[in-house]
């Protein structure tokens, strides 16, 4: 029922931002048939691995010419092919742009690095916490004086690298339907992450964006937009940067506005902290839920991963959902007609290699013979 339904991809297996990809992609309602390794295929699949939800699985030896085969026969029956490897990787085992452009004109082929395909460093190995420190986004991240801090690898692998060669493809396949052309997706997480940083990048420019950590707004710099211990040890997060929501905060936490001075002086901002800090451990998380959520101070309690499935509006909006016993991310965004939703548990590697063969054309003669090859698992 996806916004995506009927388009076939083809992911050759990878880690991190492909399979994110692959998971976006599957949970729109794309028919993502998984390419893993013939030597991966081993057991039973791993129930956690959600970027892996939603899709078939195939073993296949890509570097058997039987097995790169199989791989341009499923490319002329796909709209999307995409792959993570380092830049010239998937030319060598033959199955680079030009080789499955040449089986199917149309195909859009995505492909996934942390530099890009050219420039000076694009072959070199990295992982998230490079590629973010090179665009720029790892250095203001941090609290004032202290060293900047890894934001887990959402900004690299996901938010710039995967939701990126998602985002990538699916405006390559609206042009196909001008033009009825292919054409290769070159997403690099560095310029991913670089995109995410656009709005600091302008702030700086106009003089509202200063290069020592943990003095601006947004970064934990100003007493109205920052996380707050409470007396249990948990904590709260403020964003109260309009005028009237900040003068909500200042009335449901009694702080004296007086005393702090004016909002926007920044001079102000750090030692105001602990003002605030006090105020908000003379209460628990709980008590200040009560007091402050759902109105506009802009606030909200700092879940953990085990609580933020039971709060009211996640589970309102069924914001998580479980399957065979694995709370999980329900698909997003939400549409209005074509739902998304998530087709099925990760798969076992190769686990449907017949299946999936047979359902892109193969014959069972066909699938015998590559078998007795060992072309595929």
């Amino acid at each position: 029922m996806g916004p995506l339904k009927g388009i076939r991809v083809v992911e050759i297996a990878g880690i991190g931002p492909g399979p994110f990809c692959g998971m976006m992609l599957s949970d729109m309602g794309a028919e993502v048939l998984r390419v893993d390794r013939a030597g991966s295929v081993k057991g039973p699949g791993i129930t956690g691995d959600l970027l892996a939800r939603g899709r078939k699985s195939i073993g296949v030896d890509l570097k058997s010419p039987k097995g790169v085969e199989v791989v341009l026969k499923l490319v002329e029956k796909a709209d999307v092919i995409f792959e993570g490897f380092r830049p010239g990787v998937m030319e060598r085992l033959g199955l680079g742009p030009d080789a499955c452009l040449a089986r199917n004109p149309g195909l859009v082929y995505g492909r996934m690095t942390g530099w890009g395909q050219d420039g000076p460093m694009a072959k070199a190995a990295g992982h998230d916490i490079n590629y973010i420190s090179l665009a720029g986004a790892l250095d203001p991240m941090g609290r004032k004086g202290e060293k900047p801090y890894a934001p887990l690898n959402l900004v690299g692998d996901f938010g710039g690298g995967g939701l990126l060669l998602a985002y990538g493809i699916a405006c390559a396949i609206i042009e196909k339907q001008r033009s009825g052309k292919g054409q290769v997706v070159d997403a690099a997480m560095v310029d991913g992450a670089a995109t995410l940083m656009a709005m600091f990048y302008g702030m700086r420019a106009m003089g509202f964006w200063l290069d020592e950590r943990g003095t601006n707004m947004l970064d934990g710099g100003a007493h109205f937009y920052d996380v707050y211990e409470c007396k249990d040890g948990k904590h709260i997060s403020i964003g109260s940067i309009e005028p009237q929501f900040y003068a909500l905060l200042l009335e449901k936490s009694g702080l004296d506005g007086d005393a702090l001075g004016p909002q926007m002086d920044r001079s102000r901002w750090l030692e105001n902290k602990p003002a605030v800090e006090a105020v908000f451990k003379t209460k628990t998380r709980d008590e200040w839920c009560a007091i402050m959520e759902g109105t506009d101070v802009c606030f909200a309690p700092v879940l953990s991963m085990k609580e933020a499935p039971d709060h009211p509006h996640n589970k309102a909006r069924g914001t998580f959902v479980e399957i065979e016993g694995v709370v999980q991310p329900a698909p997003s965004p939400r549409f209005s007609r074509t739902q998304a939703e998530i087709s099925g548990p990760p798969p076992a590697a190769g686990s449907h290699t017949n299946e999936a063969l047979a359902a892109w054309g193969f014959d069972a003669d066909e699938i015998a013979a590559l078998r007795a090859e060992d072309a595929i698992a």
